[in-house]
């Protein structure tokens, strides 16, 4: 594939390959001018889908944390059951004591079991407080996603149908575009390609337009033009890098 390439690259002139540039950029051009279109619509679903993947990544953790406090609710009511059961025990077990010290150590164990009541208690209403604020931030971060979903169906469906209106064009001057790379070496189209990403309008090839440059309207030398007009060479803008052309409307009236 490359060796055909380099076969085809040949058989052009310099100023066929300038001419096929030129043509390029009014491919591009038009490529371009149908982006717009979509205007912001590409970059505004992506933010969207961005803060949905946020959305559902903070109800999952919040779901999460909801569950982890349930199970750490019904972990203390078993050990509140177990400290009743224990405490009822040892009540028994004081009425069969022999001696006042079996009947203090007793005692003690239960006043441990009634503190440890006591405190299960206290994590439980703790956790119950938790839950309310945990189902509050649920409830909003899913009221907030399915707004942001319909805005981001919505946002879809528009960009879909611009996509859908503007396709066949769009694959029409792909092909053109393709059939132009053909008569221009791969070098020339990186160039090219380089200076598109680097000029705010994607501008990379501009005709001289009375004595100008296309591109940033700084003055062209009388001798520069004379150059550009012969498409011996690729010439570029001094000022703005841009690759400059003769109009070929002007070089068919002279």
């Amino acid at each position: 594939m490359a060796t055909q390439k380099k076969t085809l690259e040949a058989d052009y002139s310099m100023q066929e390959k300038i001419l096929a540039l030129y043509e390029l950029q009014k491919i591009d051009s038009g490529i371009d001018a149908i982006n717009k279109v979509k205007g912001e619509l590409p970059l505004e679903v992506q933010d969207l889908e961005d803060e949905m993947a946020g959305l559902k990544t903070r109800i999952d953790n919040i779901n999460a944390e909801i569950e982890e406090l349930n199970t750490l609710t019904k972990q203390r009511k078993r050990e509140v059951d177990q400290a009743k059961i224990q405490i009822g025990n040892y009540r028994e077990q004081q009425n069969n004591v022999r001696n006042n010290r079996e009947y203090d150590a007793i005692s003690k164990e239960i006043e441990y079991q009634e503190l440890e009541i006591e405190l299960a208690e206290k994590r439980l209403k703790e956790y119950s407080a938790a839950v309310k604020v945990k189902k509050a931030a649920l409830e909003t971060a899913a009221a907030e996603a399915a707004e942001r979903e319909t805005d981001l169906n919505l946002k879809r469906e528009e960009l879909a149908g611009i996509e859908a209106e503007t396709a066949p064009r769009v694959a029409e001057l792909e092909a053109q575009a393709e059939t132009a790379k053909q008569k221009i070496d791969e070098r020339l189209i990186v160039a090219y390609n380089r200076i598109r990403g680097n000029v705010r309008n994607g501008m990379a090839v501009v005709t001289v337009k009375r004595d100008a440059c296309g591109g940033c309207f700084n003055h062209i030398p009388p001798q520069r033009q004379a150059d550009i007009r012969q498409g011996k060479k690729i010439i570029v803008c001094e000022y703005c890098g841009r690759i400059l052309v003769a109009d070929p409307e002007e070089l068919t009236n002279e």
